[in-house]
């Protein structure tokens, strides 16, 4: 009997704590990282190589992030994804590196400002297009001012490859961040 009361303090002592708005967010930042790492490696084995810059699957866990938790959780994805995806499968290359995290940071803060004033398929949007106009405008600073090297492909490029992603994300990202909210009843 007195194992018994234990475990329901043990129990709701973590009920508690999970139930906790802070340990909502480091839980979901940690588990939105961890995703971040793992739909590159299933796209990859599913659709080959060129699968990363067809279906974007780091951008998913990133714009999840900052529609659930904010630009801090989703930078902290962004970037966990980034150098973990490289530590453990070499990708993204090196060379792109430095480049796609900036791409996905510029991604997680917009995101969570244009979600402070507008619904969540607006704040996509204008994410997409002003991201991609920020992000070359910093390619090409990174080239043609500070004489970086590139890692081969335009944003314009990057954009042709990547509208499955992007469409993806339009049909998917907005449901599964309202869902992880209503399911752990977040109020953002």
């Amino acid at each position: 009997m007195l194992e018994r009361v234990k475990e329901n303090k043990k129990e709701n002592r973590l009920a508690g704590i999970l139930s906790n708005t802070k340990s909502k967010y480091i839980v979901g930042t940690v588990l939105l990282s961890g995703i971040g790492v793992a739909l590159p490696r299933i796209f990859h084995i599913l659709a080959g190589s060129s699968a990363g810059a067809m279906f974007l699957p780091m951008h998913i866990a990133v714009l999840i992030a900052a529609l659930t938790f904010g630009a801090i959780s989703a930078s902290i994805v962004a970037g966990s994804s980034v150098m973990l995806n490289y530590l453990l499968t070499g990708m993204p290359a090196l060379a792109r590196l430095p480049y796609m995290l900036i791409e996905l940071v510029i991604y997680a803060v917009l995101l969570s400002l244009f979600n402070k004033k507008f619904n969540s398929y607006v704040s996509l949007i204008a994410t997409i297009i002003l991201g991609r106009v920020l992000y070359a405008g910093i390619l090409f600073a990174a080239i043609n001012v500070f004489g970086f090297q590139t890692y081969g492909i335009s944003v314009i490029e990057s954009i042709k490859v990547g509208l499955p992603g992007i469409i993806i994300q339009l049909a998917s990202v907005p449901f599964i961040a309202k869902a992880i909210k209503k399911g752990i009843k977040l109020d953002v």
